[in-house]
């Protein structure tokens, strides 16, 4: 409920938050359709998984009452192979979780609805350290033969074949949790695969505590914590009505609910019934806590889901920003990781335990000695495996010379590894081939570009892009300085992170939503040279490596992509080519080295993994908890009575009304002035609702041409008498704090508001004429 704007005009004349204490975390089930946790084991395609298998590291570490929920895929992920002409082809090899070292949880598989029919999966557990991983297996001899390749690879086969693992994954997940005997507080999904988590939750509600559907929602909500990862509409998984039907309808009828019902927990407000089924939509409806991974793509998210929660201004849509972080001793260089243990201590990859000014003290040829072990490796690791890839294409031995020769231990080594697809434009360089050749092979200062990265298997247009590389490699002139390695996995990632000087990243901003590749460069005192996306807009600081200007306003992507190559080959060449081969007298590149200490002080301590969970516990999990004890008290009171308050919220809603008005200081005539404190008046009919189930807010700021507020700020409002006829006057105070025309209006909220079924869409904050007050 709004009330409309009033403005006037302000002239010039004579306005953080302390620290969190630290909280315990309580036992979380941490649900992912991924887990990097090592390359044996090839259960993740990017960095969605490598993240999780850090989380579970780093918990592990902290000994934390987490554990991991995910697939277990028999096929895996795919291994790359290239053909002479430089098109992926892809190869899969047959696991066993038994030769993995999974040892079987229980004596028969969990079983699960899927439509008419049951499906089967075994249990694996695999320790993660302290942390145990569940995984689902369909491979049982119980299931029809169809539904044995439920598990077969990730992220593969059609849209039903991905329904029916998202169903296993968070339904079924559920049920391996009871199993395994595990009991934990929340559900943390990351990403919405395993959105239907939340479904399982709520049938047992139903089942076995005899609540209804919508006090079920309000329960599992509590004790559910969404992560998205996704900046673009476009990755989110849909489901068709009429599939959702087929696989639901039993589903539907045990818990009391039509179809319909369960498809708008899929749809943002407005949509029709038979729109598909968002995953991201049922994440974040079916979450009390929820969160993008950087601070940038929380900007985008909430733009991108604003659509929920209409009635908020888009700054104030409930999902926070927690920026990733890895697991510092996983990824850094050895003689690294030895030089901060030295000058930082045996617990310098304790978020807040290290005072990082100490790395002044260490010497720049200390740094530079450990920087060149990780290259020599780089070196070395890449001439051997471009050997044996030549060698599997059949490739005689005899011809293989020129192997020995890439590469060398002093040339200036860019490193660029990627999931490849589009929008993370690995080809940049490639849109002035010529400068590119120039840049590589110039004589007093050359660089050397080692590529790697993985398609995928059905998306063309990015195999196109690996041929391109693949070719340009191929060209004797450059395939010295030029290089694209095969199979893109954790251990290639881990070499070129502790081998190359610069880490490169060109996304089209905003489309990172959080990218650790170059937080893991960094470890190892890499150098970003990365588009301000993701991370990198929040850390770099203009000395702690490059900035690539990017060019948004720019509608034409091509034309986008040609400013933004050419601003990047003007790094390259203007600052970073300087920099690296500027010697002093004993050889050392001291600007160079200043930035690497630079870097490291600044950068590695907010991208240590334990800053990330303490985030998570903090911001999240803490919040996620107490709601839940809230909701379970008293055999579910708690949401029985939050169900209750919506409902009437809901009768009420379409009768409040708001008239408003200020009471402007004395001395009026003069004008106001910046800084002037302004009272407002508010009669609000809240018929029949408390003064204490609403919030009354004011809203203040600048007034744009249109006559609506742009970037509000909020006040609350406080109640100051009540009226025989049921109105309530309310009072606020505003500071003038900007300049020129602005204004003020004044909405009702009610305290809580139901996520799933909010009161009617408020009207847009449209502004009365412009009033200025001179």
């Amino acid at each position: 409920m709004v009330h409309s704007v009033e403005s006037f005009d302000v002239r010039v004349g004579a306005a953080d938050s302390g620290p969190s204490r630290p909280t315990a975390m309580p036992r979380v089930a941490y649900f992912s359709p991924e887990f990097g946790v090592s390359e044996e084991i090839p259960q993740y395609s990017g960095g969605l998984g490598v993240l999780a298998g850090d989380y579970l590291r780093v918990c592990a570490d902290e000994d934390k009452p987490l554990m991991g929920v995910g697939l277990f895929y028999h096929l895996g992920y795919f291994r790359q192979h290239l053909s002479g002409d430089g098109w992926q082809q892809e190869s899969y090899r047959e696991l066993t979780a038994s030769e993995l070292g999974m040892e079987p949880v229980g004596e028969r598989p969990i079983m699960l609805p899927l439509g008419e029919r049951n499906l089967n999966a075994r249990v694996w557990r695999q320790m993660v350290g302290s942390v145990p991983l569940y995984l689902l297996d369909t491979v049982c001899v119980e299931n029809d033969d169809d539904l044995r390749f439920v598990t077969d690879r990730l992220y593969g086969g059609d849209t039903e074949h991905r329904l029916r693992q998202e169903i296993l994954l968070g339904m079924g997940g559920i049920r391996a949790l009871s199993l395994a005997g595990e009991r934990p507080v929340l559900f943390h999904s990351n990403e919405g695969h395993a959105g239907f988590l939340a479904l399982e939750r709520i049938r047992q509600l139903v089942e076995d505590d005899g609540l209804n559907f919508e006090e079920a929602v309000e329960a599992a909500r509590a004790a559910t914590v969404f992560t998205t990862h996704t900046p673009v509409p476009a990755g989110i998984d849909r489901f068709p009505k009429e599939m959702m039907g087929r696989y639901f309808q039993p589903y539907c009828e045990v818990v009391g609910i039509g179809m319909d019902r369960l498809m708008r927990l899929g749809h943002f407000p407005g949509e029709p019934a038979d729109a598909p089924f968002n995953m991201a939509v049922l994440g974040l409806r079916m979450s009390g806590q929820a969160n993008a991974v950087s601070h940038l793509h929380q900007r985008v998210s909430r733009k991108m889901f604003h659509g929920l929660w209409p009635d908020l201004l888009e700054v104030e849509v409930p999902i926070q920003g927690i920026t990733n972080g890895v697991h510092p001793r996983h990824w850094i260089s050895p003689e690294v990781g030895q030089l901060l243990e030295r000058y930082l201590g045996p617990r310098w990859d304790v978020f807040n335990g290290t005072d990082w000014g100490r790395l002044r003290a260490v010497q720049g040829r200390e740094i530079w000695d450990a920087r060149r072990a990780g290259k020599r490796r780089l070196v070395a690791d890449v001439r051997q495996r471009l050997r044996g890839a030549e060698l599997e294409r059949g490739v005689p031995d005899g011809e293989l010379g020129w192997t020995e020769t890439v590469l060398s231990e002093d040339t200036l080594t860019i490193g660029f590894a990627r999931r490849v697809a589009e929008y993370k434009r690995g080809a940049l360089l490639f849109h002035q081939p010529d400068r590119l050749k120039r840049l590589l092979l110039n004589p007093e200062r050359p660089v050397q570009l080692v590529i790697a990265g993985k398609a995928h298997p059905m998306d063309d247009q990015g195999k196109h892009i690996i041929q391109a590389l693949s070719r340009a490699a191929q060209d004797p002139e450059l395939r010295g300085h030029l290089v694209f390695i095969e199979d893109y996995d954790i251990a290639v990632g881990r070499m070129l992170y502790q081998g190359a000087d610069v880490w490169l990243n060109t996304p089209r901003r905003p489309m990172e939503a959080c990218g650790t590749s170059g937080q893991k460069a960094a470890l190892s005192g890499a150098l970003n040279c990365s588009v301000l996306d993701g991370w990198w807009d929040e850390c770099y600081d203009g000395e702690n490596g490059f900035g690539i200007p990017s060019f948004e306003e720019e509608g034409d992507l091509s034309r986008r992509d040609r400013l933004e190559a050419e601003a990047l080959f003007q790094i390259l060449e203007d600052q970073v080519t300087p920099a690296f081969y500027g010697r002093d007298e004993e050889g050392l590149p001291t600007r160079w080295i200043e930035r690497i200490r630079h870097s490291l002080g600044t950068i590695a301590p907010y991208v240590l993994g334990s800053r990330m969970v303490s985030d998570y516990v903090r911001q999240l999990y803490q919040p996620a908890a107490a709601a839940t004890a809230l909701a379970e008290v008293d055999h579910h009171q708690g949401a029985r009575q939050a169900v209750a308050f919506a409902a009437r919220v809901g009768e009420s809603w379409p009768h409040i009304s708001v008239r408003a008005r200020s009471i402007p200081p004395r001395g009026l005539a003069r004008g106001l002035s910046y800084g002037e404190e302004l009272v407002v008046e508010a009669t609000v009919d809240l018929d029949g609702l408390s003064p204490h189930e609403v919030d009354v807010q004011l809203l203040h700021g600048p007034v744009a041409a249109d006559g609506r507020l742009v970037a509000p700020h909020m006040e609350p409002m406080s109640v100051d008498e009540q009226h025989s006829n049921g109105l309530h006057r309310y009072l606020g105070r505003m500071a003038l704090a900007t300049l020129g025309p602005c204004g003020f209006t004044v909405r009702v909220m009610p305290r809580r508001l139901n996520r799933d079924s909010p009161p009617p869409e408020m009207p847009a904050t449209v502004a009365r004429p412009l009033r200025l007050l001179r």
